[in-house]
């Protein structure tokens, strides 16, 4: 030891000392025999753990805290079926570039290869840190209790620089327990939190700026990287000065809000007419923070959503990975969305200094939103019992507040709720994107929850979403979160269902016995509520869900409403490449169930 005398903590007591003093609140997680020395020192910590009763909630929760807070959350996990069960959380957070450190428990390095309880090493030893190799950004082995605190440190860094993502700091139990002096940690105290983000010069920018001044039909185009970089404010700034109709990705949607006079919609397979044909017909797209994905883009088939090559590109991106992936690209630009719209601002001000005004533009999109409510009405105001959708929608939004946290999943209430819900408040809605992971949304809303304990936090979650995780329930009672769970009960795996009704003729394995509206012994999820401590209410006619959401809202309690729907199609006029797997040149899409 060089003569450094020991000062009585073990590796997991400084791992919590780590945590606090980058102002850590809550680690996420689950028990285990390999973990329970982290959690002794969590116990004497001002940091809470969130314990949950499956290892999938936990990276759920987490996910949706750091979409909340900007900040890598932190999941602690056992070895092997922990590790495992954890993984599809944590693969979703890393399709949609969420920053996450989980530190996970393992057998101890003197048991490497004898295979001894819980190891994987059926092709290699001590080889449990490679099952996340595929998604997460960085994987550690922590071979040498002496380098816990500088992988720490590159964890957290690596975590939430660049394009965001989870990371993994795998560490045998015995390397938890070891005594260490404070040396390695002392090292690193005065280190930054957070590293500088990358920005664009002023030739650049003018380049830019120029480009999208002089176009005839220019359109931005933005993505989730807008909102992980906390740039909606910057991205308001930049259009309204240069008139831009702002079109956006599923995971873009609440950038700006929905009714901004400028905004189109979301693009793709389920986006609008207006949406679409507007950046079909677009000359420049200035493409911030987005990865061009497939259902947005209607399978990258022309003619749907996008005319590249046709349109220039520009595009601003954090990961140069991302630029020219699926289309080809006149300016790319890696940068940081917040730091580049800064510069961009000021260039912009400089050389247009009156800025553009686009009347006739506006009154186009205000024109489409008046016919499309007009079209949507008997929809929005049927009194159908089991209910239709959009109704549930419009209802969940009158009673919301503009800044309430929507949690979605899969399905009406992803796809639905990308078209036609407002979302008021930027950063306000949290979906699964790239993984599109049935099952987010319920734990999701823990972590938003206790990431925002002054807000109002809803999940929109159809019964299959729900379904896959109702012992989030517990985690919610236990720390009294007052979340609302709206179950979209259409008894099935709806929009699976509608595929496979319009393509093959039949709903095997996709519905359920009985119906919506009378399933045959199906789970009650009301019930299911009320045995876990929550509140729980089965809706019988379409006028009971607004006051139900209004009384579920003022009470402050955890409460799942369960709300019978008809399993219609979301309207789409874009395209998938998967119908023309199933039905070669025909034209069919989904239909209800």
């Amino acid at each position: 030891m060089d003569g450094a005398k020991l000062d009585g903590k073990t590796v997991a007591e400084h791992i919590v000392d780590f945590l606090e003093r980058r102002e850590v609140k809550h680690v996420f997680g689950l028990c285990g025999h390999t973990n329970i020395a982290v959690l002794a020192a969590l116990a004497e910590s001002s940091i809470d753990f969130v314990t949950v009763r499956h290892e999938q909630i936990a990276s759920h929760a987490a996910d949706a805290y750091a979409r909340v807070t900007g900040k890598a959350s932190v999941v602690l996990s056992h070895l092997s079926p922990g590790l495992t069960n954890c993984a599809t959380g944590v693969a979703n957070a890393a399709l949609d570039c969420i920053p996450m450190v989980v530190i996970a428990g393992d057998i101890p390095t003197h048991y490497y290869g004898k295979h001894p309880h819980q190891e994987v090493n059926l092709h290699a030893d001590a080889a449990q840190w490679e099952i996340y190799r595929p998604f997460v950004k960085r994987a550690w082995r922590v071979d040498r209790a002496d380098l816990m605190a500088e992988i720490l440190e590159k964890a957290f860094h690596l975590a939430e620089s660049g394009q965001p993502g989870p990371v993994l700091v795998n560490v045998p139990m015995d390397i938890f327990s070891e005594v260490i002096p404070s040396d390695s940690f002392d090292r690193i105290r005065d280190n930054t939190r957070a590293l500088k983000k990358p920005s664009i010069d002023d030739e650049t920018a003018r380049e830019i700026v120029e480009a999208l001044a002089t176009a005839e039909n220019p359109v931005a185009y933005v993505g989730g990287g807008i909102l992980l970089a906390k740039a909606g404010e910057e991205l308001r700034e930049f259009v309204e000065h240069l008139g831009l109709p702002v079109a956006h990705s599923l995971m873009g949607k609440g950038a700006l809000r929905d009714d901004h006079p400028l905004v189109l919609g979301m693009t793709g397979f389920w986006g609008t007419e207006l949406v679409n044909q507007s950046c079909l017909n677009a000359d420049y797209i200035f493409a911030v923070g987005t990865r061009f994905k497939e259902a947005d883009c209607s399978s990258w088939y022309p003619g749907y959503t996008f005319n590249i090559p046709g349109s220039k590109v520009i595009h601003i991106d954090i990961e140069p990975q991302e630029i020219g992936r699926n289309y080809p690209t006149e300016i790319g630009v890696v940068a940081d969305a917040k730091a580049a719209l800064r510069v961009l601002n000021r260039v912009a001000r400089e050389m247009y200094p009156d800025g553009f005004n686009r009347p006739a533009l506006e009154q186009k999109i205000a024109d489409f939103r008046t016919d499309f409510k007009a079209r949507n009405v008997d929809m929005v105001t049927s009194s159908a019992f089991p209910m239709m959708p959009e109704r549930i929608l419009a209802d969940t939004r009158k009673a919301l507040p503009d800044d309430a946290i929507i949690t979605t999943d899969v399905g009406w209430n992803k796809n639905g709720v990308g078209q036609q819900f407002n979302i008021l408040t930027p950063g306000s809605i949290l979906t699964p994107g790239g993984f599109a992971t049935m099952g987010f949304g319920p734990p999701g809303a823990i972590g938003a929850k206790l990431a925002a304990p002054d807000r109002v936090v809803i999940s929109l979650v159809g019964d299959g979403g729900f379904g896959q995780n109702p012992s989030m329930l517990a985690t919610a009672v236990e720390l009294d979160l007052g979340i609302i769970w709206l179950v979209m009960n259409n008894n099935a795996f709806g929009t699976i269902a509608g595929l496979q009704k319009a393509h093959y003729g039949l709903t095997y394995g996709t519905t359920f016995p009985g119906s919506a509206a009378a399933p045959a012994n199906g789970p009650g999820y009301a019930d299911i509520a009320r045995a876990y401590g929550a509140e729980g209410h089965r809706l019988s006619a379409a006028d009971e869900l607004l006051p139900a959401l209004e009384a579920a809202i003022a009470s402050g309690k955890p409460t799942v409403l369960d709300v019978p729907m008809i399993n219609n199609p979301t309207p789409t006029t874009g395209h998938w490449n998967i119908l023309d797997i199933y039905s070669p040149d025909k034209e069919i899409s989904h239909v209800a169930t």
